[in-house]
């Protein structure tokens, strides 16, 4: 059974260079450099669309800023209480 996506990665195909520092950081390898070309001539790096954890490196390695977004996923958290008031309410009174 394969594991729940934990995240997902944009590449700003504008903005990369292709010096292929985040497809060399990428811990489960879903980033790879593009067979073609950006309008300046480079090959950016592109996400595979699945097996991203959202851990984030390849954004901290990246640099140029803004060509790289990790969206996390949400955790799964069971639905909190909400927390008891200690203090009473005091009825409202209305004045005439």
């Amino acid at each position: 059974m394969a594991a729940q996506p934990r995240g997902h990665v944009t590449i700003d195909n504008e903005e990369c260079k292709g010096c292929g520092l985040c497809v060399e950081a990428c811990p489960p390898g879903v980033l790879s450099l593009a067979a073609g070309l950006n309008p300046y001539g480079y090959h950016p790096a592109t996400y595979s669309g699945e097996g991203c954890t959202g851990c984030g490196i390849c954004f901290y390695c990246c640099p140029e800023p803004g060509a790289i977004t990790v969206f996390k996923a949400a955790a799964d958290k069971p639905a909190e209480k909400p927390a008891e008031s200690s203090r009473q309410e005091a009825p409202h009174a209305t004045t005439l």
